[in-house]
């Protein structure tokens, strides 16, 4: 888990994140499951040359679902890691989000 361009698998882009970001200046993104609070605060400040405040992590449970005609075959979605990353006031907007409404 040395390599920081490893730790950030992608963007999270939701309705709510979305607002987030546009409001309070918070981004969400998944990350690997054993990435940490500095392991991400790292990887982000380097990356993008920005300051980050502050890093929430949350452990997103697995979801099941149902798919066919019958809706007897049962899916499972799996489990996943997301960073809510809230930059310090006076950093740049990050350039991933900048096209998404």
């Amino acid at each position: 888990m040395t390599e920081l361009y490893s730790v950030l698998v992608r963007p999270l882009v939701t309705e709510k994140s979305n607002s987030q970001s546009s409001k309070l200046g918070q981004y969400v993104f998944v990350v690997r499951n054993d990435a940490t609070r500095t392991v991400v605060k790292d990887a982000l400040e380097t990356l993008f040359e920005v300051t980050v405040a502050r890093v929430n992590i949350v452990n997103a449970p697995a979801k099941r679902g149902r798919r066919g005609r019958s809706r007897r075959m049962v899916i499972r979605r799996p489990a996943f890691k997301k960073a809510i990353v809230t930059l310090a006031e006076g950093s740049k907007p990050l350039e991933i989000f900048e096209g998404v409404q």
